[in-house]
């Protein structure tokens, strides 16, 4: 079972596309701290700034087990197949903080 080229392609223009509105977010939160805004406006903007690469994260996350396990499929190598099983593991404790 491989991955379709336009639905891997699909989310990577989503990825990239949100990536780049953090960006702007970012470059908006720099001219915040410059411009002396208040505090609160701060913490809100980068409040939002955090959502979106919460999000961003769990597109990544997706596009990684969907392109990852399309490929286990190809393979029969039960050696394999648990390296990739514990590499991913690894992975996601890393980003809900268990190890």
């Amino acid at each position: 079972m491989n991955l379709p080229d336009e639905l891997r392609e699909e989310m990577q223009r989503n990825i990239l596309s949100r990536l780049r509105k953090i960006e702007g977010q970012i470059r908006g939160l720099q001219g915040m701290v410059n411009g002396d805004k208040e505090c609160e406006q701060i913490l809100t903007q980068l409040r939002a700034a955090q959502a979106a690469l919460k999000s961003v994260t769990a597109l990544v996350l997706k596009s990684y087990l969907t392109k990852c396990y399309s490929e286990i499929g190809e393979k029969s190598n039960p050696e394999e197949l648990y390296r990739r099983l514990e590499k991913t593991v690894t992975l996601l404790t890393k980003f809900i903080g268990a190890a």
